[in-house]
């Protein structure tokens, strides 16, 4: 119902684009295509197009797939560890205000 106040506003639309179409992209753009046709072949923003080149440059498909999965395993340890954090600062509030 309100999205924007759960965790869904954190998330960001999935890419329309395997791993594979990316890297593909990115090497034409490495081949010296133009970044402008190498965006208007495969529908994308000139900025999507860096961002990618900036995140994914030089890996294979199999290691973007690792490196988006090690990125969401450390998010959600981050998370973990900032529940873990505030229940402890709760926990030595109450301990204080008892003492």
């Amino acid at each position: 119902m309100f999205s924007w106040l759960g965790e869904d506003r954190n998330r960001m639309k999935a890419s329309k684009f395997t791993d594979a179409q990316k890297a593909f992209i990115i090497k034409q753009g490495e081949e010296r295509t133009l970044v402008a046709e190498i965006c208007r072949k495969a529908g994308i923003s000139p900025a999507t197009y860096f961002t990618w080149k900036k995140r994914y440059a030089g890996l294979l498909p199999t290691e973007m797939k690792r490196l988006k999965q090690l990125e969401d395993e450390n998010s959600r340890l981050k998370k973990i560890v900032a529940d873990l954090t505030l229940d402890r600062e709760m926990l030595q509030d109450v301990i204080r205000r008892k003492l």
